[in-house]
């Protein structure tokens, strides 16, 4: 590999991938200018030319991953959008779980107008998709925070470490609940089974199903208000159609 890149344009694009994937491999606290000059086959002092230091590396890593999460803003169903978003988001986060901390611890030490513009596109098309819904700029921003604060949590929960002792039969040994008072614990303790099943695609949309419903409800667009309209107008038409009880 370094010899290939000795004899290629040096560019940044060629930087950030090396970058992704020593990431990928190993982690971020492994990434460093030397290593990722050696993956390269340059000296590390040339990749200055592109990138100021290890943090620029890092932010443009972080919109590396996070281009691929693709929102259609003008998609008319702003619920199915979000869903659609949320499936990527994750999907980027199992494919690429060392770049997770850049993309939902990291930014939150930088101040929001100081972070790479790529990391922001998501948010702006995502503000666009929900104003284009009709929902009021300050809703929309809710609503986004809503989302990604429950997709952040999901991920984390998905990709921690929960099994102890990989190699017992018992899903109480393997996840270290045995350790808990039965007396203090009796209700976790018997959820070892499902603690031990747990189903990343399963709990997003039910996490999904239970967000975007609650939010259709109390944040709802003059659109949305519009069809609820439209339904309730309906019932009564049927109701003095002189429908026969059952």
């Amino acid at each position: 590999m370094a010899g290939a890149a000795r004899n290629s344009p040096l560019t940044r694009a060629a930087i950030l991938a090396a970058a992704l994937e020593i990431i990928d491999r190993d982690s971020v606290d492994q990434l460093s200018m030397r290593r990722l000059g050696q993956a390269l086959g340059r000296d590390p002092m040339v990749l200055y030319r592109h990138a100021a230091n290890k943090a620029a590396v890092l932010d443009g890593v972080a919109e590396v991953v996070l281009e691929q999460l693709t929102v259609d803003t003008t998609d008319p169903d702003w619920r199915h959008q979000l869903r659609l978003i949320a499936r990527d988001f994750r999907r980027l986060a199992v494919d690429h779980p060392n770049v997770v901390p850049l993309l939902v611890t990291h930014p939150l030490a930088t101040p929001l107008g100081l972070r790479p513009l790529g990391t922001l596109r998501p948010l702006e098309h995502i503000l666009t998709l929900l104003t284009r819904a009709d929902f009021s700029d300050t809703d929309a921003l809710h609503i986004y925070r809503a989302l990604f604060g429950f997709l952040y949590g999901h991920v984390l929960t998905e990709l921690q470490e929960i099994v102890e002792r990989p190699e017992e039969s018992t899903d109480l040994l393997r996840l270290g609940l045995y350790r808990l008072p039965i007396g203090e614990f009796p209700l976790l303790r018997g959820l070892a089974a499902d603690l031990a099943a747990y189903d990343g695609v399963a709990e997003l949309e039910r996490g999904l199903d239970t967000l975007l419903t609650g939010l259709a409800t109390t944040m709802p667009s003059s659109d949305s208000a519009g069809r609820t309209e439209e339904v309730a107008a309906e019932s009564i038409g049927e109701s003095e159609g002189g429908f026969e009880p059952r």
